[in-house]
């Protein structure tokens, strides 16, 4: 079995919460203990980001499979942030008796654009993974100041961004990497059109990353998603938008 860390706050009903690329449970902290006040929420550290070993291959099926045993309710909620959404649907599929419920934060189940569909350019995620080889650092840097491009208070939420990644060890390049290739490679609009759950999907309209178009990419092809996009958001609403987030999720859970 993979050592997962895994932090958990509050008591009821559980959510368990999937952070992003190159992050760790550190960024959920001041979000995850106000969500606690009425759910228990369990956070974990993707395998070989924050206190988490890695997983062999690195691919989204070992992912799940690592992050399932470090999970001790028989059924949850699951919430997904970025690269962590991309999981949140690969655990759905894989373990559809044991999910209750679904929540896409700032991600979606084919990360970069693509025919009829919106998304990230690849070109963009391409230059993320050449600079990687040259500068790890300066890449988690420059990945961060992208999620809070053009928000108000962007100079704020980087610092709280900085100060939570930078209570642990980045991870390895390798890892970086192979994650990167997740978001570049995966495409889980089959598995995600076919989620027999209850589906929530939370968009900022200022999202760098995100364009709030894949909202309704995904609508079109699962009517029955509830779709919320946070006004003045970019991909971190959850840090910027903290009390519109907990609201979504209260009316949806």
């Amino acid at each position: 079995m993979n050592k997962i860390h895994k932090e958990v706050y509050g008591q009821g009903e559980t959510v368990v919460l999937i952070h992003g690329w190159a992050m760790h449970t550190g960024v959920w902290r001041k979000f995850a203990r106000q969500l606690a006040t009425q759910y228990r929420v369990v956070c974990l550290d993707l395998p070989g980001h924050g206190s988490s070993k890695s997983v062999q291959p690195y691919c989204l099926e070992s992912i799940s499979d690592g992050l399932i045993d470090a999970i001790d309710e028989s059924s949850f909620s699951l919430l997904g942030w970025s690269l962590g959404a991309s999981t949140v649907i690969n655990l759905a599929k894989q373990y559809p008796q044991r999910v209750n419920s679904v929540i896409l934060m700032a991600g979606n189940p084919r990360f970069v654009s693509d025919n009829n569909w919106s998304g990230m350019r690849v070109e963009l995620l391409q230059e993320f993974a050449d600079n990687l080889q040259k500068n790890c650092q300066l890449t988690l840097v420059r990945f961060l100041a992208l999620q809070v491009n053009s928000l108000p208070d962007a100079k704020g939420i980087l610092k709280e961004l900085k100060q939570a990644i930078l209570s642990c060890d980045a991870p390895s390049k390798n890892v970086l990497q192979d994650a990167l290739d997740i978001l570049k490679t995966a495409d889980l609009r089959d598995d995600f059109a076919s989620l027999k759950c209850p589906v929530n999907i939370v968009l900022g309209d200022k999202d760098a990353l995100i364009p709030v178009q894949v909202g309704y990419d995904m609508q079109r092809i699962k009517p029955a998603v509830e779709l919320n996009i946070i006004s003045g958001a970019g991909h971190v609403p959850f840090i910027s938008h903290q009390s519109e987030v907990i609201d979504v999720i209260r009316r949806f859970l």
